[in-house]
């Protein structure tokens, strides 16, 4: 009886000794030795080009803007943050103009908080849902929240509890995005992280509200919280998970088919 080659397995076929090893995103060789424990979870989590193309290039455009905002001359700068503002006086003028380059802007010149906003929510966001529902849901958020968090400025305004000049307060940032995102992720996690990210959102909304005398915060960040909670059933029925449902109900299918990804890693927020 002749015996097998060494090296190969049933039916003489040869095995490569590190076949599979290297296979599938992210990092090639850098995963050799580290398919297992913690640093393999934090690389499935990494954002990259390819997984994340909406929170990555959305903070390279804040990232431009914060630094033309440092180098810049001030009262340049100043007159474009202005022009961008989705305070009540543009939004009733230039209403489209307010609402899309509010969002490109940061709320003060500190850029690296905004990187683990996004790394932590709109990324892993991007990663279960896509990138064109990601993009919605951070444009849904942004959108609803500067609607509703003016709306009750120009409403006190004309009841005479604010002054006039609460029209022309600045009102730019990506938190209500970061914050809608947050609110949307928490639904498709398990209840521990939900509570987790639920629960993060309530208390930093609670300081805010305890220590800053500022009504558009406390009424646009619980705002954008909620509208990313009112999303989760649309989010829930994506495409792909459609998709693995008509898989598993198909005739004969298997039982061997990919786990969904786990969740990603606990949320921070920031500040607008």
């Amino acid at each position: 009886m002749a015996g097998l080659r060494r090296g190969a397995g049933p039916g003489g076929r040869r095995q490569e000794p590190y076949a599979g090893l290297y296979a599938g995103p992210p990092f090639g060789m850098l995963r050799f030795g580290l398919r297992t424990g913690v640093a393999d979870w934090l690389l499935a989590r990494v954002p990259t080009p390819r997984r994340n193309p909406f929170a990555l290039g959305y903070l390279a455009v804040v990232g431009a803007t914060t630094t033309f905002g440092k180098l810049a001359n001030p009262d340049l700068v100043l007159r474009l943050q202005e022009a961008s503002s989705s305070d009540g006086h543009n939004l009733l003028h230039h209403p489209l103009r307010a609402l899309l380059f509010s969002g490109f802007w940061v709320a003060g010149e500190v850029w690296m908080p905004y990187l683990w906003g996004f790394a932590l929510t709109v990324a892993p966001l991007e990663r279960r849902v896509g990138s064109r529902r990601a993009a919605a849901v951070f444009a849904i958020g942004h959108v609803t929240a500067t609607l509703l968090s003016q709306a009750v400025v120009i409403a006190a305004v004309a009841a005479g509890r604010l002054e006039s000049a609460a029209m022309d307060y600045l009102d730019i940032g990506v938190s209500y995005g970061v914050l809608a995102s947050l609110g949307a992720l928490a639904g498709l996690l398990s209840w521990r992280g939900r509570l987790l990210a639920l629960g993060s959102a309530a208390a930093l909304i609670a300081e805010q509200i305890a220590t800053e005398n500022d009504l558009v915060t406390a009424v646009g960040h619980p705002a954008a919280v909620l509208t990313g909670v009112a999303l989760w059933r649309w989010l829930r029925r994506g495409p792909g998970r459609r998709l693995r449902s008509r898989r598993a109900e198909a005739p004969g299918a298997g039982s061997t088919s990919a786990p969904a990804p786990s969740p990603g890693g606990a949320p921070v927020l920031d500040a607008r």
